[in-house]
C-alpha cells in the first residue's frame, strides 16, 4: 500500500465520479471502504489524520460480544457481536485470538451468578463460541493469575473471549480495501460538502495535507464514518443539525506483566462506578481498564484525567497481590466513544447502547454512529445497504462474511512478527541479508529497524507517531522506551521518504509533544 501511487491514481480519475466517498479511516470507514471495495463500487476513502488515529487505536483490545450488555439485558446486541467476533477471528488470525478471562469469585452466590450468566453468554455464540465457560477453585486461579490475591477468594469463572490488536486490524483494512481496488487515503482532510441545484450532495471538497493541494471530488453517495467527530460533518451538511454525538471518555494504563503472571486475563465484574475492568496481557504487557467519563468537548489527542488513572490502579489494587503505583505505569492512553445521542440524554454515559445508528439526511448524506470495533463488519454492511435502500448505489451483494476466503493480506510467519501478514516473509529476508537490522530501534521493545523500513515502504506512515503508536505498538507498551525510539525511527523515515534533517528534528519534537501525554513524571 503506497500513497504516492493512489495519488497518481486520483490524477487519473480526474473528475470522474466516485461511487463511494467514505470521510473517516477509523474501524468504521475502513469497514465500509472494504465492503464497497469488494461488492464492486469504485471507493474512495479520506481521513483528515492517520488511519485509526482516533478511537479506534484506543480500545481495551477485546473482540467480544459484551458480557456487561448481557447483563443490561440487550441480547440483540450481544448475539450480533458473538456472531461478528467468531468472523473477525476467522478473517484475521494473525491479529486476532482466542483469550481465557477469569472471573474471581467471593461467595457462593457470586459463583452461581456468574457460571450462569457466562453458560447464556456461550449458548449464544453458538457455533461460532470460542471455547466452553466452566468454575475453578481458588488453587487453580492462582496457577492460572499467579499474582491475584486469594485472601476469601472461593474460585473463578473461566470463559472466553477474543483479543486483537486494534490500530494493526485497522492497516490490514486498509491494506485489504486498497488490493480490492479502493483508494484509501490519509492525511486528506475533507473540508466541506459540494451539493446540486437541488440541494442533494454531490461529492467533497478535501485537501492533501501532504502537499495542501485542494481537490474536488464527485460521488454518487458521500458516507460520514467520522465517529466522534460526526457532528463537524453534520454541520457542513446543515449548520443548524442537533448533535448526535454524545462523547465517552475511557482510559486505560499499561503495566508490566509481573503484575498478572500467566496468559489468562482478568475480568473484575463490578466496580465502584458499575462498570466492569479488565486486566489482560498484551504484547508481554497488561493493559487494565477502562473507564467511562462523559466529555464536553472532542479533542484528537485526549489525556486522561488524574482521577481516571486513580480509579484503574485502585480497583486493580484490590485484586492484586502487588498494587500497582504512578511509577509502575507504562503507559497511559485516553479514546473517546462516539456513543449515540438522543434517547440516551438522560442517562450516564456508561448506560447508554453501543448499537449503533445510521441515517441519511434531507440532502442524502449518510452517516453511521455509535458502534464499536467488534462490529465494524456489520456496521458497513448495513451502511452501504441504506444507501442502497435510498437508491444512491445499484443494488450489489455484501460478500465480507467470506472475507477469509478473498483476503490479499494473509497470516505470516508465527510470533510477533506474523501481525505484518504476507510482510513478515519480506522483514525477515531484510534481516538475513543485514544482520545490523536486527537491532531494536531502543532497549526495551522489541521492533526492529527491518521493521521500520518495512513499514515506511509498504504500510503508508507520514509521521514518526503514525509508526510508534499504530504501525507498531511501542507508544502504547512503553511511553518512555518509544521517546528513545523516535530519532532513529525519524531518520529512518527522512532516509527512506526524501526528508532532511530539519524535518527529522522537527518530526521527533512533535512525537514528544505527542507522547507527554501517555505518562506521567
Amino acid at each position: 500500500m503506497n500513497r504516492a501511487s493512489q495519488i497518481i491514481d486520483l490524477k487519473q480519475i480526474g473528475g470522474e465520479p466516485w461511487d463511494v466517498i467514505i470521510i473517516g479511516g477509523g474501524a468504521t470507514g475502513l469497514g465500509i471502504a472494504l465492503d464497497a471495495a469488494t461488492r464492486g463500487y469504485k471507493t474512495l476513502l479520506l481521513e483528515k489524520n492517520d488511519f485509526a488515529s482516533g478511537t479506534s487505536s484506543r480500545s481495551t483490545k477485546l473482540v467480544h460480544g459484551g458480557v456487561r450488555y448481557l447483563a443490561k439485558g440487550d441480547l440483540l446486541l450481544v448475539i450480533e457481536a458473538l456472531r461478528e467476533r467468531g468472523l473477525m477471528l476467522r478473517h484475521a488470525p494473525h491479529i486476532t485470538g482466542n483469550r481465557e478471562f477469569i472471573v474471581p469469585v467471593y461467595s457462593w452466590h457470586e459463583a452461581a451468578k456468574y457460571y450462569l450468566g457466562l453458560k447464556f453468554y456461550d449458548f449464544l455464540a453458538g457455533r461460532l463460541s470460542l471455547g466452553k465457560s466452566y468454575f475453578i477453585g481458588s488453587r487453580k486461579v492462582a496457577e492460572r493469575l499467579p499474582f491475584i490475591r486469594t485472601d476469601k477468594l472461593n474460585g473463578g469463572i473461566v470463559y472466553h473471549d477474543g483479543c486483537f490488536d486494534d490500530a494493526r486490524m485497522a492497516v490490514w483494512l486498509a491494506c485489504e480495501a486498497r488490493a480490492c481496488g479502493a483508494v484509501v487515503l490519509n492525511y486528506f482532510p475533507v473540508t466541506g460538502l459540494l451539493k446540486v441545484g437541488s440541494g442533494h450532495i454531490s461529492g467533497v471538497r478535501a485537501t492533501d495535507s501532504m502537499t495542501r493541494r485542494d481537490y474536488l471530488f464527485n460521488a454518487s453517495v458521500v458516507i460520514n464514518a467520522t465517529g466522534v467527530f460526526a457532528d463537524t460533518i453534520h454541520q457542513f451538511d446543515n449548520p443548524l443539525a442537533r448533535p448526535a454525538i454524545r462523547p465517552s471518555q475511557g482510559v486505560h494504563i499499561v503495566l508490566d506483566s509481573s503484575f498478572l503472571g500467566g496468559t489468562s486475563a482478568l475480568m473484575i465484574p463490578k466496580t465502584d462506578d458499575g462498570r466492569v475492568l479488565f486486566a489482560i496481557p498484551w504484547y508481554g504487557k497488561v493493559v487494565a481498564g477502562t473507564t467511562d467519563t462523559p466529555v464536553d468537548s472532542v479533542s484528537e489527542e485526549p489525556v486522561a484525567l488524574e482521577d481516571e488513572i486513580d480509579f484503574i490502579l485502585a480497583t486493580a489494587g484490590r485484586y492484586l497481590a502487588r498494587k500497582p503505583m504512578r511509577s509502575d505505569i507504562k503507559s497511559i492512553f485516553a479514546g473517546l466513544r462516539p456513543l449515540v445521542a438522543g434517547n440516551g440524554d438522560n442517562k450516564k454515559t456508561k448506560e447508554i447502547s453501543r448499537r449503533h445508528k445510521i441515517t441519511v439526511s434531507a440532502s442524502q448524506l449518510v452517516s453511521v454512529t455509535g458502534g464499536k470495533w467488534t462490529t465494524y463488519r456489520v456496521m458497513a454492511e448495513e451502511t452501504l445497504n441504506a444507501a442502497i435502500g435510498a437508491k444512491l448505489l445499484p443494488a450489489l451483494n455484501c460478500v465480507t462474511k467470506k472475507m477469509d476466503s478473498l483476503c490479499h493480506v494473509n497470516a505470516g510467519a508465527e510470533g510477533r512478527l506474523g501481525m505484518y501478514g504476507n510482510g513478515a516473509s519480506e522483514i525477515e529476508e531484510m534481516m538475513k541479508a543485514d544482520e545490523m537490522l536486527r537491532i531494536p530501534i531502543a532497549s526495551g521493545l522489541p521492533y526492529t529497524e527491518a521493521e521500520v523500513i518495512w513499514i515506511v515502504r509498504n504500510e503508508m506512515p507520514c509521521t514518526a507517531a503514525d509508526v510508534l503508536s499504530r504501525r507498531t505498538r511501542a507508544l502504547i507498551i512503553d511511553a518512555r522506551a518509544s521517546l528513545k525510539a523516535a530519532p532513529l525511527v525519524a531518520e529512518i523515515m527522512a532516509r527512506e521518504l526524501g526528508y532532511d534533517s530539519g524535518w527529522q528534528k522537527r518530526e521527533v519534537e512533535e512525537y514528544r509533544k505527542i507522547a507527554s501525554n501517555y505518562y506521567h513524571e
